[in-house]
């Protein structure tokens, strides 16, 4: 039995589904039962529980082989890292009480650092706490930019027709899309290839800046000219705040952002074929981000 939580979500989803098509049997873990249900026609057994209560998922992982652990970014949450930190917390101990030897931790390029880099700073501390674990064997998937957050951009870029973000807008960044993470953790829990703690980068088909990205973008959504905008840190924030994001969860990813251009969140290995994965940002945009961005 192979556990995954965050099974509703884009990554788990993924892992969930490519297993399932393995053979492999699998207990997803999610927050509603009716999202959960397309993955138990798939043949999944569901699990609903609060990830931030150990013994809830210590009962979920009773039994695993293995575990894919993916920390919730809540950004409903008021207090986003001390919500980290409670459910970091509820894995370690559930993976310990549960016996699991096998865990695939999603991860952050940039998480070695221990501070100044928003969100990531939990999972960096998710990391030390599954390391401190004995015996078991844990691979951190580092994962590069998700393409998912050009959703982010949807409403501004809808209002003000330009791509606006925090990043620096010519510096190339790796990045990927979810569902290669998805299929490349389900890879690795299915064939439990590793002992002792070990880091897999992840960094997508190719490296991008951000004005090649609005570039592409552009050109999906008929605007071929679309310039990419970095807007100040100061204003990014107050803007996030403006739509709704809590003023703690805003400060953290303008942390992120800076942390990203002060160059904490870039990667330590080199690019190879062992870190390199299929879906190009012109495909994704193309088949995922075009199609909900002209449907709003």
């Amino acid at each position: 039995m192979i556990v995954v939580t965050g099974a509703t979500g884009r990554t788990g989803r993924m892992a969930t589904e490519t297993l399932l098509a393995k053979g492999e049997k699998v207990r997803a873990i999610g927050r509603d039962l009716n999202k959960l249900a397309p993955l138990v026609e798939r043949g999944a057994e569901a699990s609903v529980g609060d990830v931030g209560d150990a013994a809830a998922m210590t009962r979920a992982f009773d039994g695993a082989s293995a575990v894919y652990l993916v920390l919730p970014e809540d950004i409903s949450q008021q207090d986003l890292r001390a919500h980290q930190e409670r459910v970091s917390d509820s894995y370690a101990a559930a993976i310990s009480n549960a016996r699991v030897r096998f865990v695939v931790n999603l991860s952050s390029i940039g998480a070695q650092h221990p501070k100044n880099t928003g969100p990531i700073v939990g999972l960096h501390n998710q990391e030390r706490k599954l390391d401190r674990i004995a015996g078991l064997n844990v691979l951190h998937l580092r994962a590069a930019y998700f393409m998912e957050n050009l959703f982010m951009s949807i409403a501004p870029l809808r209002s003000t027709g330009t791509l606006p973000g925090g990043l620096r807008a010519d510096v190339a960044i790796p990045w990927i899309a979810t569902k290669d993470i998805g299929r490349y953790a389900a890879t690795r829990l299915a064939a439990r290839d590793f002992s002792g703690s070990s880091i897999q980068e992840l960094h997508g088909q190719r490296d991008i800046s951000m004005r090649e990205g609005a570039s592409i973008v552009g050109g999906a959504i008929g605007k071929p000219n679309l310039p990419y905008v970095q807007v100040p840190s100061a204003v990014l924030g107050a803007s996030m705040v403006q739509m709704g994001l809590p003023t703690k969860t805003a400060e953290l990813l303008v942390e992120m952002w800076d942390g990203a251009n002060a160059g904490l969140i870039a990667p330590l290995e080199a690019r190879s074929t062992k870190n390199t994965t299929p879906t190009t940002l012109e495909a994704f945009v193309a088949e995922v981000f075009a199609p909900a961005y002209l449907a709003t």
